[in-house]
């Protein structure tokens, strides 16, 4: 037609807008809401992923990074917080906005015992349950959830009235995965030490644990009706590891309680409760819940249970929440005491019904309005898990510390220590503190002897640390639950060597050169002697296999005793190449005798591989 001049075509620029202005987007934000945020059309956004070759609708949920780079092309600078963050900033600011519930009140501590075994951290957790539930509801309280309520009754305390929140906890590895995971669940711990028994290995570990949390710590010095009760060696013991009692000037609150005879079980309470008037323990119930989960179960006649403890704000029935990368809605709550409840105020433990899967212990809770975007971040969040699980473990090693140098400039090398005499463990430990400088600040988190057990391994994976093993060797579990978490353990006997590792590692020049691979292990069972032989030990192959050239070591209670080679190798009579798992032979070791029954001999071959450059 003449005179018609047809409209343009549509184009795409390619070129980015300026920056003007700054956004918040949350994890596996959709389409549709990035374009919100940034105030243009969903198609815009849409026909941008096209030309970066991604296909999108406008209700897929895109990575932070990719959400981050359409943001920046229209013009926006993004800061990515967590769906929990952003619901917690929608939460305050619609509380903040209406005229009730945005005051915080005090709220309950929530406080977990720990302690050595056998120091009566149950028999005080019974105690103090009974001392303070009614006689008719004491049974029975703690069958089916890991924590729960007690009010205290004594009028004559001042602190009549007042609630804690007691966490049971199977031990220090339920109180370090939490950790591991960011969870914040303990306000306050109480460390239980038997007063005719001391300070032993795992109140030493409890101290661990709580300092690397940031935790207050109440001492109780329990058992103080026995003959041989000396709770003035607890407290000297306990001042030389940084717990300074109060009245000898420091800062740590000592409490002597007997569980059994219920002495001084309020005063204890009352010192829970002053030190967490000291924290300034504050919650706002108008506002929706929050929380964490302190364990899940697969229950056969009700589905996924969780066990939640309500931190902020109220939870009703009928409530959706995320968790993890798990959805649902509250079908039914349930105390500590199995009554049911319609709500559940903040430092509430309880239990709920409705979950669509099981999620992990540490998880944060968090109530949502919208169902819909509960399930988008529940399923965005196990995909990027499956992904996680596939992709490489960013656990610190000597191997990476180099290479951590150069790049992020990496300052704290945390280290577990282990050794097999006490001698050893002071001379290493300052080793290690004369081996600090100005870029790596080597940081010994703790020290033991003996075996390198579960608890070393589950401290370093919360802690991100390195487990180095003098003269020891790792439980057969801790070994294979480093393996699964993918803590870098390294094994010495040859103090030296241990210091060179290390040095050259800190100034990047580390070079693996020795690969040691194990084999197997067989535990001896009975020894003979036979002229012009020696001693042959009568062994039964636990794991893997022992073969005739192998290496070995002979551990005595897990600590290395001798390490050389296969001497000989005999099935009944006749001599073997190789002995598997399951059956009997008789092993020789060269030039060593003093083989024991119950010693363990593990087998082993080095190779020598070609050093690799860290670039």
């Amino acid at each position: 037609m003449k005179g018609y001049t047809p409209p343009p075509r549509m184009t795409i620029s390619n070129e980015p807008a300026p920056i003007t202005r700054n956004i918040t987007i949350t994890e596996g934000i959709s389409v549709k809401d990035l374009a919100e945020k940034l105030g243009i059309r969903a198609k815009d956004v849409i026909a941008r992923l096209v030309v970066r070759g991604v296909f999108a609708t406008i209700n897929q949920t895109l990575d932070a990074e990719l959400a981050s780079e359409m943001a920046r092309f229209f013009g926006a600078d993004t800061e990515v917080i967590t769906f929990e963050e952003q619901a917690a900033k929608d939460t305050t600011e619609a509380t903040e906005s209406s005229e009730e519930g945005a005051e915080a009140v005090p709220r309950p501590p929530v406080v977990t015992i720990m302690g050595h075994v056998d120091h009566g951290k149950t028999t005080l957790l019974d105690s103090i349950r009974s001392t303070n539930v009614a006689g008719g509801e004491a049974g029975g309280i703690t069958q089916h959830i890991g924590a729960y309520k007690v009010r205290i009754t004594d009028e004559a305390s001042p602190a009549f009235g007042r609630e804690i929140v007691f966490l049971d906890t199977p031990g220090h590895e339920a109180f370090t995965r939490m950790r591991s995971r960011g969870a914040k669940a303990t306000d306050i711990v109480v460390l239980v030490t038997a007063a005719d028994d001391g300070v032993m290995p795992q109140t030493v570990e409890a101290i661990d644990h709580a300092h690397a949390a940031e935790v207050p710590i109440i001492v109780a010095v329990n058992k103080i009706d026995k003959p041989g009760a000396l709770p003035e060696r607890v407290k000297k013991q306990l001042a030389d590891r940084g717990l300074v009692p109060e009245e000898w000037g420091g800062k740590t609150v000592f409490v002597d309680v007997s569980a059994k005879q219920k002495t001084n079980l309020n005063l204890l309470m009352e010192m829970i409760c002053l030190t967490a008037d000291l924290q300034e323990l504050k919650a706002t119930p108008g506002r929706a819940a929050s929380g964490l989960v302190l364990e899940a179960k697969l229950d056969r006649g009700r589905g996924p249970v969780g066990t939640i403890l309500v931190q902020n704000g109220t939870l009703h029935a009928g409530d959706n929440f995320v968790v993890g990368n798990v959805y649902g809605k509250v079908r039914a709550m349930f105390d500590d005491r199995g009554k049911a409840l319609k709500e559940a105020p903040p430092s509430t433990p309880v239990e709920i019904i409705g979950l669509e899967g099981l999620p992990q212990a540490g998880d944060q809770f968090v109530v949502v309005t919208d169902r819909e975007k509960a399930r988008d971040i529940s399923e965005y969040r196990e995909q990027k898990a499956r992904e996680a699980t596939l992709a490489k473990s960013s656990r610190v090693s000597l191997e990476g510390l180099a290479e951590q140098l150069k790049t992020a400039g990496m300052k704290e090398l945390n280290i577990i220590l282990k050794a097999d005499v006490q001698g050893s463990v002071e001379v290493l430990g300052d080793l290690l503190g004369r081996l600090s400088n100005d870029k790596v600040r080597l940081k010994l988190l703790r020290s033991g002897i003996g075996a390198i057990t579960e608890t070393d391994v589950l401290l370093a994976s919360a802690s991100n640390a390195i487990i180095i093993g003098f003269n020891v060797r790792p439980e057969r579990k801790a070994q294979e639950l480093a393996d699964q978490e993918k803590v870098d353990i390294r094994l010495h006997s040859i103090i030296y060597e241990l210091q060179d590792e290390i040095k050259r590692a800190m100034t990047g020049l580390l070079e693996p050169t020795i690969k040691e691979t194990y084999q197997g292990r067989a535990d001896v069972l009975e020894t003979f002697r036979i002229p012009k032989v020696g001693t042959i030990a009568g062994c039964r192959v636990s794991d893997g296999l022992i073969k005739r050239d192998s290496e070995v070591r002979l551990l005595r209670d897990n600590v290395v005793v001798f390490k050389g080679k296969v001497a000989s190798l005999r099935r009944f009579k006749d001599d073997a190449s190789q002995v598997t798992s399951g059956m009997e032979c008789g092993i020789s070791i060269s030039n060593y005798g003093d083989i024991k029954a119950g010693d363990v001999i593990e087998a082993f071959v080095t190779e020598r591989i070609a050093a690799e450059a860290i670039k």
